[in-house]
């Protein structure tokens, strides 16, 4: 007959491995909301269909999360004037 045991190492396994699924989730969660984020801080007109761009492509392994990214950063052509050319001189 097999006797079980569970140890202090078991223990700490377990503590280390909860740690490392935490941190995983944070950061998941953290890059999810990161697209949607800067778009409402700058004002972008398409804020909301970046933010779930950005969740659904993390979703589908992300593949549509940089692009979600690069369009927070994008700034439309028919955006307001006086916005387009500070954000051009901001950026260069």
């Amino acid at each position: 007959m097999m006797e079980s045991t569970f140890g202090v190492l078991d223990a700490v396994t377990f503590v280390v491995f909860a740690l490392l699924i935490a941190v995983a989730v944070i950061l998941v969660v953290s890059l999810g909301q990161l697209p949607g984020q800067l778009a409402r801080k700058w004002g972008h007109p398409q804020a909301a269909a970046i933010n779930v761009a950005s969740w659904l492509g993390l979703a589908t392994g992300g593949l549509l999360w940089p692009l979600a990214l690069i369009w927070a950063f994008l700034v439309p052509a028919a955006a307001d004037p006086a916005r387009r050319s500070s954000s051009e001189e901001t950026r260069q």
